[in-house]
């Protein structure tokens, strides 16, 4: 992709309502443009650090075993009328339709799954059932804050389970556990499990997955005796401050999953016939990732004073290569001509890029934007590198630059994609 011709371009204007690195730098980096407070369009590099994303958490479910489905976004009234929900979400937007009919736009999707999974498992032969969506969500909150991290519509992944013991459901949730690590891993994060409490759907403790920054809204507790780790809603209140029991670390958080219990199946009738003869209500999980979100949080705990530094896994492009214009008509030619090849070459080889090809733009001005944009790998075509037969390479999160044989730079670019991240947090 060249440069010149990318729709979004970078500015140095962030909104004004900038409140964190994540909603600065994205914008600023021509990622996404702000609509409303907590609505954001995905401009074509936002879209694909997204996408990506979403591949990653799309992986990892389908190696737990869980089949995608997608759900509506538009639920109506009745759904919610069968579990007493409709005046309890009260971040749910209401619209009334045709006729008088009352609808919800998706904050959830209890409603809709428990009743769909009643529709096609009557066995107990036909469970477990896990079964995920990755889906636009809408929350009205009160105060959308923090860029990508607090939404009013925002991409979440939600996977419910069904199960008909106890047991089964215990193992499932502990594979989902690390299928929610292995996510947060090949994006870049280093997420913590964290025990919270059960919240609205059951007594029981249900987990988070918090990634440690100075810049995150949440703390989490790390018992220092024990070594457990807890969000603050099951501290005691006399212990929120103590740093002699507690080592208090502010975070992010990225997902959480919790058991449902009977409460949906029971609501919905959801039961069958178990091996032994007896009726048996379905036992639920639910599990949540916010790809937006965990976009946003990358950018938080990956970027500089100078831009974002993205990961490897989920960069909008793997190589960002910068031509600089000479004074020389013939040397722009080579430049030109050599530039060309190179992403040929590269581009058949698989490796993404993004060429930035402007003309009448300075060296300064574009290595500005290399490094706000983010790409982990910078390659420099110039008179001065052209001179030695070279590019000139510089990865995002090191100082220096070095130069490598234009013959020798496809091998190269292929062995530092092979190798493991090295990456420093903010």
């Amino acid at each position: 992709m060249r440069y010149s011709q990318l729709f979004g371009k970078t500015t140095k204007d962030a909104p004004h309502d900038a409140d964190s690195a994540n909603a600065s730098l994205l914008t600023q980096g021509g990622f996404i443009n702000q609509v409303t407070a907590g609505v954001y369009t995905y401009l074509p590099l936002g879209l694909r650090v997204l996408t990506k994303i979403k591949a990653i958490v799309r992986e990892e479910m389908n190696k737990l075993g869980a089949q995608e489905v997608l759900m509506p976004a538009l639920h109506p009234k009745q759904l919610y009328d069968v579990t007493d929900r409709w005046e309890k979400i009260d971040v749910m937007f209401k619209l009334e339709g045709a006729g008088g009919r009352e609808y919800g736009l998706s904050s959830t999707a209890e409603e809709v799954i428990t009743p769909l999974v009643k529709a096609y498992a009557h066995s107990y032969r036909d469970f477990p059932v896990a079964l995920y969506q990755i889906q636009d969500k809408f929350r009205n909150e009160p105060r959308a804050k923090s860029g990508l991290l607090r939404g009013r519509e925002f991409s979440m992944k939600d996977l419910y389970s069904f199960h008909l013991t106890e047991e089964d459901f215990l193992e499932f949730y502990e594979k989902a556990k690390a299928a929610y690590l292995a996510v947060y891993r090949r994006c870049g994060l280093d997420a913590i499990v964290a025990a919270a409490s059960g919240g609205v759907f059951t007594e029981k403790h249900s987990h988070e997955f918090q990634v440690p920054t100075p810049a995150g809204e949440d703390k989490i507790y790390i018992d220092r005796k024990t070594g457990e780790v807890m969000n603050k809603e099951i501290v005691p209140e006399t212990d929120l401050e103590n740093e002699k029991k507690y080592e208090i670390v502010k975070s992010i958080e990225v997902g959480n999953i919790f058991p449902l219990e009977c409460r949906f199946s029971k609501a919905f009738d959801l039961k069958t016939q178990g091996q032994d003869g007896e009726m048996v209500d379905i036992i639920m999980g639910c599990y949540g990732i916010g790809p937006s979100r965990v976009m946003g949080s990358i950018v938080e705990v990956h970027h500089d004073e100078k831009g974002i530094i993205w990961p490897k896994s989920v960069a909008p492009y793997q190589v960002h290569l910068v031509t600089l214009s000479s004074k020389d008509a013939t040397v722009n030619g080579q430049i030109e001509e050599a530039a060309t090849s190179l992403v040929d070459e590269l581009e058949d080889a698989g490796v993404e890029v993004l060429w930035d090809d402007r003309d009448g733009v300075s060296a300064g001005e574009k290595f500005a934007d290399a490094d706000l944009i983010g790409i982990p790998l910078r390659l420099v075509v110039s008179a001065k590198s052209l001179a030695e037969g070279s590019v000139e390479w510089k990865e995002r999160h090191e100082q220096d630059a070095r130069l490598v044989k234009l013959e020798d730079v496809a091998e190269q670019v292929h062995e530092w994609l092979e190798a493991p991240e090295r990456l420093t947090s903010h």
